[in-house]
């Protein structure tokens, strides 16, 4: 998918992919990457186990040459370049520090294998300790640290280089939970701070979204769609990106309606709805589409919508589940489909029980239209949960 961000001016892109393609044997690894990540940005590869995204990573970083197209660095073009003569550094998940060497020292190895003057290694080292907030347990050995200190010292030992961009192949996956989610904050902070661009490989929507300036959505070796988090989120430009990011209704349907930047569609769940139609899509009566509607943006409808363009689905209570922050209903439709809303805990469903008739509804903006949808005969629904991240 070719990256539209240039419009208008151009900016200041430390990495390109031209029209990047990698093969093994006969297996397509990466088909036709084609984008640039900026100077100073987080930019995050999301997508499931064998989308390409380590294999984008391994490209820019040297460990693998593309089977056709382009990496360049800093406008020069690096594809056959072997990894130690490019101005990058990888963070991997197992962090590999040197357990016989203090964290001082792990961090000074590069620059002392680059024949940097004592004084400046002892300058940046104290700086990047600092940044990493490890500045107290320069003497400690890596045996002696935490998992998420060795995951700092890590980072540290990378940056300290002064790289054009760091690579990370989902450094946080050996982590527990709690741990993660604080890495995420403090991942963030070090890589605003030190200014130097992130690219980061993930399979966690979380951490993506968490951390990201854009993310990448890769899908079978294809990028399905480059944006930041808020517009990966509220605008997916596929099916699969709607799936991936997040819990998502997915409604099959067909255009009955299409006119300017308004529509109607006819769901196979039920009801004809209307919804904002982008011109770009050029969507026509008789079109097959997806309807994605977030979970959260929907609510319980009372007797009385108030609002008679707004969607309305009845069907039965099919569970109620407490997730702590939220409530989630599913309900079952006459046509068998599943259609789920987050709630707030403060929605008054105490006497709300599974086999109790219901009905959903959402303000027809919420409404996400995706072409080119061939919607379940029986169910007319893809997913409602999001699609498989592992």
């Amino acid at each position: 998918m070719p990256d539209e961000r240039h419009a208008g001016a151009m900016s200041d892109d430390v990495i390109q992919l031209e029209r990047v393609v990698k093969r093994f044997g006969a297996f397509v690894a990466v088909e036709n990457a084609d984008f640039a990540i900026e100077r100073g940005e987080f930019f995050s590869l999301l997508g499931p186990s064998g989308c390409g995204k380590t294999t984008t990573l391994r490209m820019i970083a040297g460990f693998e040459q593309p089977s056709a197209g382009r990496v360049l660095l800093d406008g020069v073009d690096v594809s056959n370049v072997p990894p130690h003569k490019r101005n990058v550094n990888t963070v991997f998940q197992q962090y590999a520090l040197f357990p016989h060497m203090t964290v001082f020292d792990n961090i000074a190895f590069g620059p002392r294998s680059a024949k940097v003057p004592k004084a400046e290694i002892d300058r940046r080292v104290g700086e990047i300790l600092e940044v990493v907030r490890l500045g107290e347990f320069w003497r400690r050995s890596p045996s002696q640290l935490s998992g998420g200190q060795q995951q700092r010292v890590a980072l540290a030992r990378a940056l300290v280089n002064y790289p054009s961009a760091l690579l990370l192949d989902e450094p946080l996956g050996a982590l527990d939970l709690k741990l993660r989610q604080a890495l995420q904050i403090e991942l963030k902070r070090i890589q605003r701070e030190v200014g130097i661009t992130f690219v980061y490989v993930t399979h966690d929507q979380e951490e993506a979204l968490t951390m990201s300036d854009r993310i990448a959505v890769m899908n079978k070796g294809r990028v399905e769609q480059i944006a930041t988090p808020r517009d990966i989120y509220d605008n997916p430009a596929t099916l699969f990106v709607a799936g991936f990011i997040g819990a998502a209704n997915l409604l099959g349907g067909t255009v009955v309606r299409a006119d300017g930047h308004g529509g109607s569609i006819a769901l196979s769940a039920g009801p004809t709805v209307e919804a904002v139609l982008e011109p770009s899509l050029a969507l026509k009566s008789g079109d097959t589409v997806t309807v994605m509607v977030r979970p959260d943006r929907i609510r319980l409808a009372g007797p009385a919508l108030g609002d008679a363009q707004a969607p309305r689905i009845a069907g039965r209570v099919e569970t109620l589940v407490f997730h702590g922050p939220l409530l989630r209903v599913d309900i079952r439709t006459a046509s068998g489909s599943i259609v789920s809303a987050h709630l707030g805990t403060d929605v008054a469903i105490a006497d709300l029980r599974p086999g109790d008739d219901a009905a959903l509804t959402w303000d027809p903006t919420h409404s996400v239209v995706i072409p080119d949808y061939k919607a379940d005969p029986v169910s007319g629904i893809g997913a409602t949960e999001g699609i498989e991240s592992t």
